[in-house]
């Protein structure tokens, strides 16, 4: 970007002189910064990871084309495309939604195309189909697994159960060897505030089965990549958050009181451990509240 200063010849002042040259490298910098919002990473092998902002998905290139994933919204997808263009001279042929959250499967419309398959869970398309999501509908589902294949790559797909919104899955390639979660596994980070649209349970269960599973790299939706033990530490923290909230609730005490007794310091390296602690435990009570009735338990005596 060019910034054109006034021209007031050999009578400007020098304080004016540099508060402009200071508000013209302000600017350019706040160029540079929207400019640098989206960046592609070679993780391993032949698997991208793709950040826009805050969000990350995940994308294969092989010699028969490339698996895509989350589009995230239509300008971020806009931009992927004309990378995948022009950085590799293969066709994309699938593009897969994680589950059907709207801030991950916004923008398949930019991505579609000739030749071009989108995939996902069924619970994730009906959902798309029901709320008249503004989106590319998928045209390939299935239930349980499914496998992709592209020449000697494939993308494993598995469906956990619940665990974050509808139809959340995971996608394994291979032969990379990288694991790809959206959302309900976050490295290096808290989860999402109240866990709005979560599952805790779910989220326990499905973390458990991912650690189960072979792979080398993960990928997350947000935030960190990582390895096995990064995943188990999250898993760690997930297990102390229900577990001190849940013992707190069958002690009758209150949302108030939870909040003030639970600390959990072995996690507080976490980026937004302070602003989401009280925000977590808020959500694992409301989801005791709402799916296991705890507020209707004749065995739990609430405190005052």
């Amino acid at each position: 970007m060019t910034l054109a200063l006034p021209n007031y010849g050999r009578a400007m002042h020098p304080r004016l002189l540099l508060r402009l040259s200071l508000f013209a490298s302000l600017v350019c910098a706040a160029c540079q910064s929207v400019a640098a919002t989206y960046e592609i990473e070679r993780m391993k092998d032949n698997v991208y990871r793709f950040t826009a902002g805050n969000y990350r998905s995940a994308f294969m290139v092989t010699d028969a084309g490339i698996v895509a994933t989350d589009p995230i919204n239509a300008e971020a997808a806009a931009w992927l495309k004309d990378e995948l263009a022009r950085r590799f001279n293969v066709p994309l042929r699938y593009v897969v939604y994680s589950h059907n959250h709207v801030d991950h499967s916004y923008g398949g419309r930019a991505l579609d195309g000739e030749g071009v398959h989108f995939v996902a869970h069924r619970l994730a398309r009906e959902d798309l189909v029901q709320t008249r999501a503004d989106t590319r509908i998928p045209d390939i589902t299935f239930d349980d697994e499914m496998t992709l294949h592209l020449g000697n790559a494939r993308v494993g797909l598995r469906y956990h159960g619940v665990n974050n919104g509808r139809g959340s899955i995971s996608m394994h390639f291979q032969p990379a060897n990288v694991m790809y979660v959206v959302d309900w596994i976050v490295l290096g980070r808290m989860t999402y505030k109240n866990l709005k649209g979560y599952d805790i349970q779910g989220m326990i269960d499905s973390t458990e089965a991912i650690l189960a599973t072979d792979f080398d790299l993960f990928i997350g939706g947000h935030a960190d990549a990582g390895d096995k033990t990064d995943v188990a530490r999250y898993l760690a923290y997930l297990n102390a958050l229900y577990d001190s909230v849940r013992d707190g609730m069958l002690a009758g005490k209150p949302l108030a009181q939870l909040k003030a007794d639970i600390r959990l310091p072995a996690f507080s390296d976490l980026r937004m451990y302070d602003e989401w602690l009280g925000l977590n435990i808020e959500g694992v009570h409301d989801t005791l509240v709402d799916q296991s009735y705890f507020d209707m338990r004749p065995d739990i005596q609430p405190r005052d």
